[in-house]
């Protein structure tokens, strides 16, 4: 994200198509909705908390912690998201319980010092970035001691599964490489159990695991993908329980001090 780290990923530039392609669509929706169920019981805490939210994007997901009264510090690389982000949040009438910086996850500490929060949102940042551990590193400096960081990643488990459901063998013998990079789609997956390895470096655990998107990537007839509200049923049904809180194209990990 920043100028040592050259193949670190911002979306300036790409505000509309992001929103369109990302948030609006039915597997958007489901990923906003599992994360809204796995971190209710956050929301709905009596006790203010001190929020941060990297890469945050268009701050979706944070409005609810804003409209409970929760305190969210948005950070985003790009100045063109971090505006888009402050004209929903004032449209929501909930710009007083927010703050914004324009950075890259790697210029956080020098933006914000010794600062700590209850609770690190770091989604679907992981997979665009050159060196994810140090990433790792960086949001548990963030954690106070009883915090807690909200970690979702791109599950390069799935991505292997998914191809081989659909007879892509070449892609999986080519080690899921592609001349043709999709701007949308991470090219940099995650390996859950090197993702493990990290957290456990660090004296983190993981406290829960939940799978995003487990049925809807899998389903060979498309149409069935826009069955939205039985899918997210079927989601909010399994998505924690073995093995399908493996096999999620994104997985959802709430991690604590070990």
């Amino acid at each position: 994200m920043n100028g040592e780290q050259s193949n670190d990923r911002s979306f300036t530039g790409m505000r509309d198509k992001f929103a369109r392609n990302i948030y609006a669509t039915g597997k958007g929706r489901l990923r906003l909705a599992v994360l809204q169920r796995d971190l209710q019981p956050l929301i709905d805490q009596a006790n203010k908390l001190r929020v941060l939210d990297i890469g945050a994007g268009l701050g979706q997901l944070s409005q609810s912690f804003a409209a409970a009264g929760h305190h969210v510090t948005h950070t985003d690389i790009s100045a063109e998201m971090v505006a888009a982000a402050m004209q929903a949040h004032e449209q929501a009438g909930l710009q007083q319980h927010y703050r914004y910086l324009i950075a890259s996850l790697q210029q956080l500490p020098e933006q914000l010092g010794n600062q700590q929060f209850d609770l690190v949102l770091c989604h679907a940042v992981l997979e665009w970035l050159t060196d994810p551990a140090a990433a790792l590193a960086v949001c548990k400096q963030f954690m106070r001691e009883q915090g807690q960081l909200s970690l979702m990643f791109y599950n390069r488990d799935a991505k292997l599964l998914a191809n081989v459901i659909y007879g892509n063998f070449d892609y999986v013998n080519d080690d899921l490489q592609v001349k043709k990079k999709v701007k949308l789609s991470p090219q940099q997956p995650l390996q859950p159990l090197q993702v493990s390895q990290w957290l456990q470096q660090l004296n983190l655990q993981i406290t829960q695991q939940t799978g995003v998107r487990c049925f809807h990537d899998y389903l060979r007839n498309r149409s069935d993908q826009q069955r939205y509200q039985e899918l997210l049923a079927l989601e909010l049904r399994f998505n924690q329980q073995p093995p399908f809180n493996q096999i999620g194209r994104y997985l959802h990990w709430l991690v604590g001090h070990a």
